[in-house]
């Protein structure tokens, strides 16, 4: 059976426990205060063929751009999130699309979902769950 495409721009609408998610990744209160006001623009374009992905994560404060193909491990400059860098491994788990991010942080990684217009985030790092969502743009 074919994966879904991932392709096209999304804006979030809800987010929760996103404050306890930064200060597990040792974010300082500050930064945590700003990250969580923001409301970013996922553009993601996605060859299904290829599993070439890119997913740019866009607000007011700071871009965040994460180039890969699933299914190969790379290395991942987390700088403009917490200034670390982790190996990271992005695979299909059903039509879930699961990231694997070693490094410094035990557990920590993501999962994006696609139910109907809405794209599904849930964040992890050290038994700490944030989850965000995001409506896709007409």
């Amino acid at each position: 059976m074919s994966k879904p495409n991932y392709s096209g721009t999304f804006h979030m609408v809800e987010q929760q426990n996103m404050d306890a998610y930064l200060e597990a990744l040792d974010v300082n209160f500050a930064l945590r205060k700003i990250v969580c006001l923001l409301k970013p623009t996922k553009e993601i374009t996605h060859d299904p063929e290829t599993g070439a992905m890119k997913i740019r994560t866009l607000t007011t404060f700071k871009n965040f751009n994460m180039d890969f193909t699933i299914g190969k491990e790379f290395t991942e400059d987390l700088g403009p999130v917490d200034g670390r860098t982790c190996q990271t491994t992005v695979s299909w788990e059903g039509d879930k699309l699961v990231c694997v991010q070693r490094g410094e942080k035990e557990g920590r990684g993501w999962t994006h979902w696609l139910e109907g217009d809405k794209l599904h985030l849930e964040l992890r790092v050290q038994g700490i769950i944030a989850k965000q969502v995001f409506k896709k743009a007409n």
